[in-house]
């Protein structure tokens, strides 16, 4: 009963959360499936057939002609765009390489409809790599739902990346992006995107799955099971009785609501242990136990507690009741209400490697930005409150958790191979590039905007992004709208300067001059031409301190003092097409030890050498 309420409850969210969009965004819609499936697997062969019956509703304002599918198992086969692609990187991803173009018939991955009907009329079709283009009986209407019948099979890929068969750990199944999958359509229209290198996008919606496997394996993903009473495995309750039915198989039936995907893993030698969590969900581990591992993997349950209930604090509540972590895949990769990891790890990897799969929860499957386009929006913004989580719950005390990301950011910056952040997910010219890009440049993109804003109001605009945004598809646009709300500035030359140009940031102090009346003119000079407002701590002889601000112009506003404990002057608004800025100060230079430009480090300047002035004869004695 408590899971069917909570369905229930689940899908009233929902269309709550909905009915409030609508109204915050008269012009907002999304479309909605529900999909009713059932697979049956040889563990011999890797081959499964399948059925699969969806109910598709149109909520655009358009008319239908033609929907698609993903078949993401077929670009496992030599010569797929992957494959191709992969080939012809200057540097391609290690786990990928050439090894599609090297795979036989019986290690190839694909995904084969064999029938489609829509509303019981059977229709056209045509798979062209990992799309199926579907030619519709009769259009589909506004507001109108349609159901669509289809006949499947597949073969699982040897494991390559993310999916396959025995990966590297010998974990027998990781069945991510198995199925014949609905392509989103949003304002924007088709997102028909080919499965390249990159991450994926799906259409909320509820899903009813059963798999039918050999009798000795463990399954661990998506959904709530819904038959414990006859799988057993350490899913059933305490004092139940298990029921097998007779046979060398076991259907597992699972129930998800409100999900954009449905991922498993299987293997006969998973341990299953669970977590309960206090007012939160209860987690489920699974894991090849081993004498390597074993100890790892039990320290990890109670971390991993701790991380649901930060993020949870700090972006919003995590709204299902329960939550697997997994071993399997090629590394982690995050999928609804689950993750796949490789578990062969240190404890601090372990935990570092669940963080960011676990907060990929919020900023991919809650708030459900296009990877294809924005993927530094869930990248970049998981990256940033995972590293917050760990450096809390890992008690690291760093007084710039995101360091790593500065780092990666500016060796990239102060290359000749950065790309804006608007560049296609699968169109960056090197998969560094693009690692940096939505990884580090788009971490940065939260952090600096804390220095911009405030990082109290930086916490805040993470918190209403995600009570007003959840279970819409926010971009870019929403996220900058969100902050200016919060901060009560105006912002947009952020979000252009960062993310739609490889404009850097480069400010110096210029010079230092002694004035009349024991006065000093500081003067400042942007370099780059990304401008920014800017900090300027003065450290005196006497041992005293004191902080200037310049905010920029068009920011039409200006942050509070981020250091309550010191003089702040807050000065004359710096418009960025002056590309100096000076002031006086009502001290002598001889007062003056050291000056620091951007003393908290968090603004992604290119070149900090020329951020800190010392007077001449302090330098001479450091």
């Amino acid at each position: 009963m408590r899971k069917i309420l909570f369905a229930a409850l689940s899908l009233g969210f929902t269309m709550s959360t909905f009915a409030q969009q609508k109204n915050e965004r008269p012009y907002y819609w999304q479309q909605h499936v529900d999909y009713k499936m059932s697979v049956d697997m040889d563990v011999e062969t890797y081959r499964y057939t399948g059925e699969q019956e969806l109910a598709y509703t149109n909520n655009s304002p358009d008319t239908l002609q033609t929907v698609f599918y993903h078949l993401y198992f077929n670009a496992f086969q030599p010569g797929s765009e992957m494959d191709v692609r992969s080939r012809n990187l200057p540097d391609p991803d290690r786990r990928v390489g050439s090894r599609i173009s090297e795979l036989g018939p019986d290690e190839i991955g694909y995904v084969k409809v064999n029938s489609l009907k829509q509303n019981g009329t059977e229709i056209e079709h045509h798979t062209e790599g990992t799309i199926l283009e579907v030619a519709l009986a009769q259009p589909i209407l506004p507001g109108e739902t349609v159901t669509f019948n289809m006949d499947f099979e597949g073969q699982v890929p040897v494991q390559i990346r993310r999916s396959g068969r025995n990966n590297k750990e010998g974990v027998a199944l990781s069945m991510t992006q198995w199925y014949p999958k609905m392509a989103e359509y949003d304002f924007e229209g088709w997102q028909d995107h080919p499965y390249i290198a990159r991450e994926f996008q799906g259409v909320w919606g509820d899903f009813d799955v059963k798999i039918t496997i050999d009798k000795d394996y463990v399954i661990g993903g998506t959904g709530y099971l819904q038959n414990p009473q006859e799988i057993g495995h350490g899913y059933e309750a305490e004092g139940m009785k298990v029921k097998r039915p007779k046979g060398e198989k076991l259907t597992w039936h699972f129930k998800a609501p409100n999900v954009i995907d449905f991922a498993w893993a299987a293997d006969p030698e998973y341990v299953h242990d669970t977590f309960v969590m206090e007012n939160g969900p209860t987690l489920h581990f699974f894991y090849k136990d081993n004498d390597e591992i074993r100890e790892n993997w039990k320290n990890l349950q109670p971390k991993t507690a701790e991380l649901m209930d930060f993020f949870s604090k700090n972006v919003g509540p995590y709204p299902w009741e329960q939550y697997s972590v997994i071993q399997g895949g090629d590394g982690g990769m995050e999928y609804a209400m689950c993750t796949l990891i490789t578990g062969e790890r240190k404890f601090g990897s372990l935990v570092g490697v669940t963080a960011h799969e676990l907060a990929h929860t919020w900023f991919q499957h809650i708030l459900a930005t296009n990877e294809a386009k924005h993927e530094w929006m869930d990248e970049g913004f998981t990256s940033f409150i995972s590293d917050l989580a760990e450096n809390q719950v890992m008690e690291r005390e760093n007084e710039n958790p995101f360091e790593g990301a500065y780092n990666g950011y500016l060796k990239l910056a102060n290359s000749d191979k950065q790309e804006p952040l608007s560049t296609q997910a699968d169109r960056y010219s090197m998969n560094t590039v693009y690692g940096i890009s939505a990884y580090s440049k788009g971490e940065v993109f939260l952090s600096q905007l804390g220095y911009v804003i405030g990082q109290d109001k930086l916490m805040q605009t993470l918190k209403k992004y995600y009570d007003d945004f959840k279970f819409t598809h926010p971009t870019p646009n929403d996220i900058i709208r969100t902050a200016e709300k919060v901060s009560g500035m105006q912002l947009w030359w952020y979000l252009n300067e960062w993310a739609q140009t490889t404009h850097t940031i480069d400010y110096s102090i210029k010079s230092v001059e002694a004035e009349n009346e024991g006065k000093t003119r500081i003067t400042l000079e942007r370099i780059g031409k990304m401008p920014m407002p800017v900090d300027l701590m003065v450290e005196y002889v006497d041992g005293s301190v004191e902080s200037f601000y310049a905010p920029l112009r068009m920011m039409r506003g200006e942050k509070d003092n981020p250091y309550e404990n010191i003089e702040r002057t807050v000065m004359e608004d710096w418009p960025w097409v002056y590309p100096e800025y000076s002031f006086a100060i009502d001290r002598d230079s001889s007062e003056i030890k050291t000056i620091y430009l951007d003393p908290s480090g968090l603004m992604a300047d290119i070149n900090r050498e020329n951020n800190i002035y010392r007077q001449p004869d302090t330098a001479k004695n450091d």
